[in-house]
């Protein structure tokens, strides 16, 4: 199965320059594709990115000394129509938006290969095609890659790369788990156990708001106003790796230890389009949870079993099945039936763990 790894880059300023110039190319290909796609389909026609790629070689880049400039992977542009051509498959497939224009300091990245050829990794070394050895902040694992990905955020350069690896199959202490997740708390098992939200965006909105605030006093285009960009991008990139690290804990606990894992397919998109509840939402990560989930459960040897979102797991009674509405406000299932009292996302977490047995019932020990 395929794998992958994120890590920051060392860099000299030399370094950086040059990183900055390949994600400027790959910015500059990437746009002058999709003004000339939206020219061509405004005359009539019907423009693919691999007819863009081999136009570009054969007449744009030859009078354009600048982007063979020494140092630069001229393989830059290649991965800048791929994604362009994907850009658009996903936008034809109602998987995402039109395309827009990259601006200058916002998602720069570019993908670099060896045409083809593996690249042997491991250590905290690289040699990147064209540009040479750098080093990194981590071990890289001992393996070889098809190709990079590197990206900045904020200031700081980070690579990436997918790789394979053999299944980790671990030994399962729990047959089955419910996983209920909220907005207090970030996850709520069956099993009892809880794993506090640490609500990073909520956290740092008042840090956020008087950058924010410091940002509008500064004239526009001066490099005050840059370096305090510099400092919000700063405190994004907190809060996005505290969110992160928050999440990457839990679901690895509970793919580890769990053999089959009950989780709600929760519409995450439509919960986002409210408003009163977007910040919140975002800020428990629930699509990325499940994503985590569902890929750390085939590396590690687990089941995952997708409820229904229209599945009732907060108003049924975990132990006698009784239905009872229940609003938001309302922390404590009390049932009317059997007189089972118990926290509503625990009972529900519980509710989770019981589609999941009829769902895999052959874990089923209890008889």
């Amino acid at each position: 199965m395929l794998t992958s790894v994120k890590t920051k880059l060392k860099l000299s300023k030399e370094q950086r320059i040059l990183m900055a110039k390949s994600a400027g190319i790959a910015r500059f290909t990437y746009n002058w594709g999709l003004a000339t796609w939206e020219s061509l389909y405004k005359d009539g026609l019907k423009p693919n990115h691999l007819l863009l790629k081999k136009f570009f070689n054969n007449e744009v880049k030859p009078v354009l000394p600048w982007i063979k400039e020494k140092g630069v992977c001229q393989k830059v542009t290649e991965f800048a129509f791929e994604n362009l051509g994907k850009a658009f498959k996903n936008f034809f497939e109602g998987r995402s938006k039109y395309p827009t224009f990259k601006k200058k300091g916002k998602g720069d990245s570019f993908t670099i290969n060896a045409g083809g050829k593996p690249i042997p990794i491991g250590g905290t070394k690289i040699k990147l095609p064209t540009i040479g050895w750098v080093s990194t902040y981590e071990g890289l694992p001992h393996t070889t890659v098809k190709s990079f990905t590197i990206s900045r955020y904020a200031l700081d350069w980070y690579i990436s790369c997918s790789y394979e690896i053999e299944q980790d199959i671990t030994q399962k202490e729990i047959d089955y788990v419910g996983v209920d997740l909220g907005i207090k708390e970030l996850a709520i098992l069956s099993t009892g156990a809880v794993f506090a939200n640490p609500k990073a965006l909520k956290k740092a909105q008042n840090k956020l708001k008087r950058l924010q605030r410091q940002l509008e006093r500064k004239k526009k285009d001066s490099h005050r106003r840059n370096r305090q960009k510099l400092r919000i991008a700063k405190a994004h990139k907190r809060v996005s790796n505290v969110r992160k690290d928050a999440t990457h804990k839990a679901t690895t606990y509970i793919c580890k230890n769990h053999a089959v894992i009950g989780i709600e397919d929760l519409n995450a998109s439509g919960m986002m389009s409210n408003r009163k509840l977007a910040g919140a939402v975002a800020d428990s990560n629930f699509y990325e949870f499940r994503r985590q989930i569902e890929y750390k459960a085939l590396r590690y040897g687990s089941d995952v079993v997708l409820v229904d979102r229209w599945f009732p797991s907060t108003q049924l009674c975990s132990c006698c099945g009784h239905k009872k509405p229940m609003n938001l406000s309302e922390r404590i299932y009390s049932c009317d039936q059997c007189g089972l009292a118990l926290d509503r996302d625990f009972n529900a977490a519980l509710n989770l763990e019981n589609y999941a047995r009829k769902a895999k019932p052959c874990l089923d020990t209890d008889g």
